[in-house]
């Protein structure tokens, strides 16, 4: 009996599955989609963009404007894995792709661009409309359970009708870190990768809080309270102090904010070696000989509270600090006092729990990956997202890269298809 004809039936197209409905899953899909392959995104959750979408709730800051160079710098020692995936995919490609969606952006006073109506869900619904115009299929309340065949073709999820299956070519893995996990991000892919020789980094908290141990009158008196126009300084190896200046916010267990969450990686990792240190400028705009000139100024009868009041407007949140981290003695001593209000120590205890930081950094490793984000122990398992052992600092940086990995997973994963596709 003859063979049936190519005419005669359906040749079946490759299948890719991306598994995580976050920026860089749905980016993967749409390069997948837009390469010809059918794609079937499956995600926990009940929706899709969830954590994008809390991001988006202050303002949805999509990218920075700033020059490459700096922006670039801002991925630290993972610069080198990041730079490629920004290559392909930078700020102002994120931009010109947002404004293909329908969606018009634009740059605000610190430089960070924004949507136009500050708004996540009108960009998130445009884009979910396009990618099901494209073929997408999406698969909600999927949460995978890894492989259930030695050819890591079929893949396993628990679904609230019971566990189904799924077949595919190839896989990008987009699954988020360990931050926000009630959004999804729990980090329960872990097993899964190491149960095939995976090698992982261990998750911490990234863009986070610290704990101080406030006095208990400190805490109830303060927790709220934002720092505003203060500075952290961080010793450098030469023994100098790198400073940055902004905002933070006093809790009733430490402190926070975005001057915190700029300099949380390199706290964090100070804590981890033993040394929870940092300084604290509360009149970084002020130089050290005013500060001093006004704090040895003759104050006749009056309180040093009130002096420091007075000549240098040091009040609340400020000046509570002062009393909270100095002896009665130190107020006695005016050139030590002038020092300390521009260098005060402060000693974090730990970081904020993982699972309240905005982000985190760990996961799997760039030395696990080749270059093109294909796992070296299992060809065709693409990973790509916040699920990769890299940090950035708020800003849009994070967007950023989670889009450019997904759209680079996406693309290595339609290489890979036709590499691999029998001719």
């Amino acid at each position: 009996m003859p063979s049936p004809s190519p005419s005669s039936v359906e040749i079946r197209r490759a299948r890719v599955a991306v598994i995580g409905g976050g920026p860089a899953g749905l980016m993967a899909a749409e390069a997948l989609a837009t390469g010809g392959v059918e794609v079937d995104l499956y995600d926990a959750m009940p929706s899709v963009g969830r954590k994008f979408l809390m991001a988006g709730k202050g303002g949805m800051n999509l990218t920075h404007s700033e020059p490459t160079e700096l922006f670039l710098s801002r991925y630290a020692e993972r610069r080198l894995q990041i730079e490629p995936l920004l290559r392909r995919f930078d700020a102002t490609a994120l931009r010109a792709w947002v404004h293909g969606l329908g969606v018009e952006t634009f740059v605000g006073s610190s430089g960070r661009v924004f949507p136009t109506d500050m708004k996540a869900a009108p960009m998130l619904r445009a884009w979910l409309h396009r990618l099901r115009g494209s073929g997408v299929r999406f698969h909600m309340r999927h949460k995978w359970l890894g492989w259930g065949d030695e050819a890591l073709r079929i893949l396993r999820f628990t679904t609230p009708e019971g566990e189904r299956s799924g077949e595919a070519d190839a896989v990008v893995l987009a699954l988020g870190g360990a931050s926000w996990p009630r959004l999804g991000s729990d980090a329960a892919w872990i097993p899964h990768l190491e149960a095939h020789d995976v090698h992982l980094s261990p998750f911490a908290p990234s863009n986070c809080g610290f704990d101080i141990d406030w006095s208990e009158h400190f805490s109830s008196r303060f927790a709220g309270e934002p720092l505003k126009a203060v500075a952290i300084g961080l010793p450098r190896e030469d023994g100098s102090i790198d400073w940055r200046t902004g905002e933070c916010l006093l809790t009733s267990t430490g402190i926070e904010g975005s001057l915190i969450y700029a300099m949380s990686a390199r706290i964090r990792d100070r804590l981890a070696a033993g040394d929870g240190t940092f300084f604290l400028d509360l009149l970084p705009a002020l130089t050290p000989q005013r500060v001093h000139d006004e704090v040895t100024h003759p104050r006749a009868a009056r309180s040093m509270s009130s002096h420091l009041q007075s000549r240098l407007n040091l009040t609340g949140a400020k000046a509570g600090l002062l009393r909270e981290i100095l002896s009665r003695e130190d107020f006695t001593d005016t050139t030590g006092l002038a020092q300390r209000i521009k260098a005060l120590p402060m000693t974090v205890t730990r970081p904020r729990p993982i699972a309240e930081a905005i982000s985190s950094a760990g996961g799997v490793p760039f030395e696990s990956l080749d270059s093109h984000l294909m796992l070296n122990a299992i060809s065709g398992v693409f990973c790509a997202g916040e699920m990769l052992d890299w940090e950035a600092p708020t800003g849009g940086y994070l967007l950023t890269a989670c889009f450019a990995s997904g759209l680079v997973a996406g693309e290595a994963a339609l290489a890979y298809i036709a590499s691999t596709k029998p001719t």
